[in-house]
């Protein structure tokens, strides 16, 4: 059983990285793991470290510079802090293959931040509806607009392309 002065401390923690990613503070989010880790559960990638983690951030915030949340609300478990959002944002740069639509989206995620027996946070775990994410970034296209015909098959032929690859071997 965690106690009420460690459900505390946890909360603090992940509140802070929350607030510090919407703000950009990358120092600052990193600070809050001795080894940054991501886990993205839908895409079965692994951000690693460091470097890793900041390329993370880097091609997400290109993607979305934008990009903020909602908080829905906050769990504790034995061993980590569960919190439900909204995220948020605009996609006005590349998502990996997929071009820019200039589509706004709203999906709803769940993250887990796990802690290791020293309460050191090691990993944030996050699960969402992809297809929910990609319905909103091109479902809502105009069709109408034959330019948006090839933005369309260049959106569709990108998402295609970032299917099939190899899932992070430790998520399996």
């Amino acid at each position: 059983m965690i106690t009420e002065e460690i459900r505390a401390a946890r909360e603090k923690l992940v509140l802070d990285h929350f607030h510090d990613e919407v703000e950009h503070r990358w120092d600052d989010v990193l600070s809050t793991f001795p080894h940054p880790r991501y886990e993205i559960i839908p895409t079965m990638t692994v951000h690693d470290g460091d470097a890793a983690v900041r390329g993370y951030y880097h091609q997400t915030r290109v993607a979305f510079p934008d990009q903020h949340h909602e908080i829905i609300a906050l769990r504790h478990t034995d061993d980590a802090v569960v919190v439900e959002f909204w995220l948020i944002g605009t996609h006005l740069g590349p998502l990996g293959a997929i071009p820019p639509t200039g589509k706004g989206f709203r999906v709803r995620m769940t993250a887990y931040f796990v802690f290791d027996e020293h309460e050191t946070l090691v990993c944030e775990r996050i699960y969402f509806d992809s297809l929910t994410l990609l319905r909103q970034l091109i479902g809502g296209l105009d069709l109408k607009k034959p330019a948006n015909w090839l933005l369309l098959l260049r959106c569709v032929r990108g998402a295609l392309s970032m299917t099939g690859g190899k899932p992070a071997p430790d998520l399996m």
